[in-house]
């Protein structure tokens, strides 16, 4: 491969992964790495969990050692901003004036988390995106505090299941009728909330935030149904918007994220994209997908290193999350949405042993899975969606047949 430099643009799962893997896949180039953190690449999930805790430090999370950027000779650029990208002349200008040339160019720039209307006035304010906001709020995280989460998904629970466990008051506001119920059914809803009702969180539904009312920190939110909860700081989790700047700017297809094909090829030929700012085709699912999810993150970005280097390699594959929150782990493998049929193996309430399982149908055949304390269900689920099984419902839900034969 002759010479030429490969620019990839952020420097979290699906950059580091990205760059690592060109030198595996041969690229002989230089590479260059940006990142806009000053810090060495990490772990995104930790952030909510153990992080939080403080039962890791940000070293301990680290998603490569320094060395070994060193000794694939990857240039890691931190504190970096790409401002633009000149398609015509391939260069990307950076913040500092500075203009670097590209043979190839990957863009892995993530999403930007929601903000709450009105919250960018008060300093007790928070979102979970990076370390610097764990570092932020860590402070007011003290044993007896008061701390409201806005929003109930992944995000949230999982940072009202550590608060808790530290001794902190805390409250759940979700808009929706339930938590999760963007991703999940009824049945994984009521477990959670069951859960963290019994660890004592208050979980509020069906509610708007209205006002975040204060002088400099916020003191009191208040909703549209005129409840009121006091708070000694607050945490936003009501999404994140893939950051396509880079891309509309370059005149590159977007549609709530920047737009791959199989290949993770953007509309430009010598511009990759993948992890939480792309959308791609899924073969699987007949549709494009936007998955924010670590699985999603370092396997596009290992079929685009390889598509960069001439190796043409198709992504499909079958998207999978897990979720830690006091002393379950809850796996996930598939999308649910649409599903018309759901088969429920074990007993899915709090306290109850053995953990259970949700299998998830359409037309007769297994497209998801969420899987509480449940290795084995996990793995056939895995398998399952993969290769579009039609199980019918009774025999997912039958304890007497082992997991392993519902792949037969």
């Amino acid at each position: 491969m002759s010479n030429h430099t490969c620019i990839v643009v952020g420097a979290s799962h699906a950059g580091t992964t990205l760059a690592l893997q060109l030198r595996r896949e041969g690229w002989e180039g230089p590479i260059i790495l940006i990142s806009e953190e000053s810090e060495l690449p990490y772990h995104r999930p930790p952030l909510s969990k153990e992080l939080l805790a403080g039962a890791k430090t940000l070293d301990e999370i680290r998603l490569r050692p320094a060395k070994l950027f060193d000794d694939n000779n990857v240039e890691l650029r931190l504190n970096t901003r790409v401002e633009s990208i000149d398609r015509s002349n391939k260069t990307v200008q950076l913040a500092d004036g500075a203009i670097l040339p590209y043979a190839k160019l990957a863009l892995c720039t993530g999403a930007s988390v929601r903000l709450l209307p009105g919250s960018e006035r008060f300093d007790n304010v928070f979102t979970i995106r990076n370390a610097a906001d764990i570092e932020a709020f860590r402070p007011l995280a003290r044993e007896g505090s008061r701390v409201v989460i806005v929003g109930g998904g992944y995000i949230g629970l999982e940072a009202a299941a550590v608060l808790r466990k530290m001794g902190l008051h805390v409250t759940v506001i979700e808009a929706a009728s339930r938590v999760l119920e963007r991703v999940t059914s009824e049945v994984l809803s009521a477990y959670m909330t069951q859960l963290h009702g019994s660890k004592g969180v208050e979980i509020v539904t069906d509610t708007l935030v209205q006002e975040l009312r204060g002088e400099s920190s916020v003191e009191l939110v208040v909703c549209a149904d005129g409840s009121e909860y006091p708070a000694d700081f607050v945490i936003a989790g009501i999404g994140v918007i893939p950051n396509t700047r880079l891309a509309e700017q370059a005149g590159l297809a977007t549609e709530r994220g920047i737009l791959v094909d199989e290949n993770a090829q953007s509309t430009d030929a010598d511009i990759y994209a993948a992890g939480d700012c792309t959308r791609h085709p899924s073969a699987l699912y007949k549709r494009p997908l936007l998955l924010e999810s670590v699985q999603n993150a370092t396997d596009q970005s290992r079929v685009a290193a390889a598509n960069i280097c001439g190796k043409p390699t198709a992504y499909d594959a079958v998207p999978w999350f897990w979720s830690d929150q006091y002393e379950i782990k809850l796996q996930m493998v598939g999308i649910s949405e649409g599903f018309d049929e759901l088969a429920v193996r074990g007993n899915p309430e709090v306290g109850a042993e053995g953990g259970f399982a949700v299998f998830y149908l359409k037309e007769g055949v297994v497209i998801a899975a969420d899987c509480v304390g449940r290795p084995k269900e996990f793995m056939v689920a895995k398998k399952l969606v993969g290769q579009r099984v039609a199980v019918a419902v009774d025999r997912l839900a039958d304890e007497s047949v082992e997991a392993a034969a519902l792949i037969a």
